[in-house]
């Protein structure tokens, strides 16, 4: 079987190979044959979801399959990625299982894994479940059947943690705070946690109705955000996406800060306080180049990584690093907690406000970006245009008229058949000349 798992678990198309109810149900079995590898009973798993409609069908899915190999299952109902994080290690759990597609729209659903420290799990650990999910897992007798059970109070333990990391004391009376939920798994504790702190709140996104997760609102689209910031004269936006791991901080004007500027943000404070580990911030290669040289004029360092937030962590724990994350805006903060947390950052982001007195537009551009354009082409599956003669070519010469000015970035994404081409350059003519060359390129052989 060819490896199921992508940049972050495993993602697709509902009822679409392989995010069907039978692929579930085998990956549940193999998961559970997997962490109960010593046969004995006594083994838990917790399991949350997002709000999209397919949830209930993988939930139920992955619980048959788990119960099959004796696997004790806690199911969670919607909550936070972060939450399942956190609650795997809370509850004592030797896996977490996260249902969502994070920014995707409603038709797509995945399947994410945290071991029991609560990370994410590692490649060898993934490949071991493939090959389960491909041989396939005997049930135990009848006798050891798992049990599973609903938890009712998941999202007020998550809250609790949040609240906890909020510094001692602080309140944000007078605050007016934009919550865009995206109609997602933090409809109603993020509107929550703001209001218990003392803010004002304004939800939008917060009515998921199975198919509305991600649909105009969220940290992929925030103009919704904005118009509400300006038309109810709030101070900060905060917009989450679908499973609430990532978050774009908008300001009064409805301008967007995105990971970029929250991590130059909180590394720099950080950094002044003595507490951002080993004076470096871990990143990935889609990072601006304006960030790289904000660092390097605050004395502090920027190790970058593959896209994907697994190996943000990944680097981050091997290296002692505590703060890191994409210019998506997945915030790692492994002092609170173990994958990225878009509601944790947005608080962090509002203490900053609290603290210093600034608004949120004086806090939001720590340094100017580098001219950067993105641009996707959708291939064929089965194809590989990045492996074409033509467009080899092409690179290389976008390579070459590049080199001294900026840098340039194509790679496949890891959730979608598609072909990601990033480049930075000082003259932004020549940035859209190369990127829509290649781009013409890859479509041409897609």
């Amino acid at each position: 079987m060819d490896r199921i798992f992508g940049t972050d678990g495993i993602r697709g198309t509902a009822n679409i190979y392989p995010m069907t109810a039978d692929m579930a149900l085998r990956i549940g079995a193999a998961a559970g044959r997997y962490f109960r590898n010593d046969g004995s009973n006594g083994h838990r798993v917790v399991i949350g979801k997002d709000t999209r409609l397919s949830g209930y069908m993988f939930e139920s899915a992955l619980t048959a399959g788990l119960t099959s190999t004796g696997m004790n299952v806690l199911l969670l109902g919607p909550v936070p990625t972060p939450a399942v994080g956190m609650l795997t290690t809370s509850m004592r759990a030797d896996v977490g299982i996260m249902i969502s597609a994070s920014h995707n729209p409603h038709h797509d659903n995945g399947i994410k894994f945290f071991g029991p420290d609560g990370f994410k799990l590692s490649d060898d650990a993934e490949d071991e479940i493939t090959r389960l999910v491909s041989d396939g897992v005997e049930p135990v007798q009848a006798g050891n059947i798992g049990r599973a059970k609903r938890i009712d109070d998941g999202r007020f333990r998550y809250a609790e943690r949040l609240k906890a990391s909020f510094p001692h004391g602080m309140r944000l009376d007078g605050l007016k705070v934009v919550i865009d939920c995206a109609h997602g798994a933090a409809h109603r504790v993020a509107p929550e946690v703001l209001w218990e702190l003392g803010a004002t709140v304004i939800g939008i996104g917060t009515a998921p109705d199975g198919f509305n997760i991600n649909a105009g609102c969220g940290s992929t689209d925030t103009a919704l955000a904005a118009r509400t910031i300006l038309e109810h004269g709030a101070d900060v936006g905060i917009c989450l996406d679908g499973d609430a791991d990532r978050v774009m901080i908008l300001d009064e004007t409805g301008r967007v800060a995105d990971g970029d500027q929250i991590m130059a943000l909180m590394a720099a404070r950080w950094a002044r306080a003595g507490t951002l580990a080993n004076g470096t911030l871990v990143a990935t290669v889609m990072s601006n180049l304006g960030l790289e040289r904000f660092l390097q004029a605050q004395g502090l360092s920027l190790e970058r990584t593959a896209v994907g937030d697994r190996h943000v962590v990944t680097a981050m724990r091997a290296g002692g690093h505590n703060l890191g994350g994409e210019q998506s805006g997945h915030i790692v903060m492994t002092d609170y907690a173990t994958t990225g947390d878009g509601l944790l950052a947005g608080l962090h982001f509002l203490a900053a406000m609290i603290e210093t007195g600034q608004p949120a537009s004086a806090l939001t551009q720590s340094f100017e970006t580098v001219p950067q354009l993105l641009k996707n082409v959708r291939y064929a599956a089965g194809t590989d245009p990045l492996a074409a003669a033509a467009v080899q070519g092409v690179i290389r010469d976008a390579e070459a008229r590049l080199a001294g000015q900026g840098r340039l970035l194509i790679r496949k994404s890891g959730t979608e058949p598609l072909v990601r081409v990033m480049a930075e350059c000082e003259d932004p003519d020549l940035l859209v000349q190369v990127v829509d060359e290649i781009v013409a390129a890859v479509a041409r052989a897609a």
